[in-house]
């Protein structure tokens, strides 16, 4: 059993179709990435996985179970979480304190024993901190745990922003374009916290990414959609050097922008 079925998804706003019977699978383990052109409904998907809109038509499944009776509250109890292409975190909090606040659907005791701190509430409490704490040792982020989001580099946000999702412990996490506006280096470093993420705790991962070199680097398979409709799915290879994708994806000219940022 597949850990995400996406099955015969339509979107539409209005009168626009922003994805037309999509289908896809990912499985356990996995790095699966979406690729396509601006407008070709990446974010929309990750929306409608996060429980954002509304298909009109289809199915998606997490774990054999439809999260379409979801609300969009509910779903990283299931064991989802997601990061932004814009950055989303509390500015004025420090990064531990951004990180802590992931842990929310984790917390179990009531608010009469949180206004009381029971010796519960203290034993999750120092759980929550060291579920914490082993997040900031994996993204080498100890120099900054102290230090508030507003003045840290746009990099080191980004990794926080990832930070905040692995801290819920999720089974996937949904990457939205982890490589917009970084560096070379700071991309690279990307790179293998992404690998290390599926690697080293076990999470599968999807990302919506335009970074073809990122993509190559670390996916198993890769989906590409244009214009809402899913174009094809392969290997990072196979995708690259498909007529379609050439196409309507990496230009007509595509082996020359084949292993850069479309």
């Amino acid at each position: 059993m597949s850990l995400l079925e996406v099955r015969d998804i339509t979107l539409r706003f209005g009168g626009i179709t922003a994805l037309d019977r999509v289908s896809f699978s990912v499985e356990r383990g996995e790095v699966f990435a979406i690729v396509g052109p601006n407008g070709a409904g990446k974010s929309t998907l990750f929306n409608l996985i996060s429980r954002f809109c509304e298909p009109a038509e289809g199915e998606v499944r997490f774990e054999g179970e439809s999260i379409l009776d979801r609300p969009a509250s509910g779903i990283a109890a299931l064991g989802i979480r997601r990061t932004f292409q814009n950055i989303e975190l509390f500015e004025l909090s420090t990064v531990l304190e951004n990180l802590l606040v992931g842990r929310h659907v984790r917390r179990r005791a009531s608010i009469a024993s949180q206004i009381f701190f029971t010796p519960g509430v203290r034993r999750e409490e120092v759980a929550h901190r060291a579920a914490v704490e082993r997040v900031i040792d994996f993204l080498d982020l100890q120099p900054y745990r102290e230090q508030r989001i507003a003045g840290l580099p746009y990099g080191v946000r980004k990794v926080v922003e990832v930070g905040r999702a692995l801290a819920i412990e999720p089974k996937l996490i949904l990457l939205d374009e982890p490589a917009s506006g970084l560096s070379p280096e700071e991309t690279r470093d990307m790179r293998f916290r992404i690998d290390d993420i599926r690697r080293r705790m076990g999470i599968t991962v999807v990302m919506v990414e335009h970074d073809m070199g990122l993509v190559t680097a670390v996916s198993d398979r890769v989906l590409v959609l244009a214009d809402g409709r899913a174009v094809t799915l392969g290997t990072p290879a196979e995708v690259k050097s498909h007529p379609k994708v050439v196409e309507a994806y990496l230009g007509a000219d595509g082996g020359a922008d084949a292993g850069e940022a479309a």
